[in-house]
């Protein structure tokens, strides 16, 4: 009975590493999640005055954006340039898919919910570690940080 589970077990383990999409490389025409048209993308500049026009409620968007930091683990996560004192911090919705490291310096079309969150310094930790960073800087997070969050449904690296 028990070598019975252990291989029911190992099968639907088996069935669900399969089921995860590949990671293809991050070229032009390339889509991660769900088919997006890039027409319409507004800058992603613009969205911080957006959100505040929306009290940091959850909005629907479309943008465009250089990509400067994926989670170096999964590809589960990116940051988003928006200016020099800022980026705009992406998850995938419901962790399905996820992006290669070389999407790295590529500008991106995202499709999905823009919103301003408060980060927690447990959460802020967990992604300095996802990211490697140096234990020093992972202790000096001391503090919750106010940031824009972004879930997309699909992204495509444009023509």
């Amino acid at each position: 009975m028990k070598k019975l589970i252990a291989i029911a077990l190992l099968s639907c383990a088996a069935l669900t590493v399969k089921a995860q999409e590949e990671r293809k490389p991050a070229t032009p025409g390339q889509t991660y999640g769900e088919t997006i048209d890039t027409k319409g993308a507004m800058d992603i500049a613009a969205l911080p005055a957006l959100l505040e026009k929306n009290n940091g409620q959850k909005t629907a968007a479309k943008i465009k954006a250089k990509v400067v930091d994926v989670c170096p683990k999964k590809g589960c996560w990116m940051n988003l340039y928006i200016n020099d004192s800022t980026t705009a911090f992406v998850k995938m919705k419901d962790y399905g898919f996820f992006v290669p490291m070389d999407m790295i310096g590529k500008t991106v079309v995202l499709e999905g919910e823009a919103m301003e969150k408060i980060t927690s310094v447990n959460e802020l930790r967990h992604y300095a570690e996802d990211a490697k960073k140096p234990q020093s800087e992972i202790d000096a997070i001391t503090q919750p940080q106010k940031s824009i969050r972004f879930m997309a449904k699909g992204i495509k690296v444009p023509e």
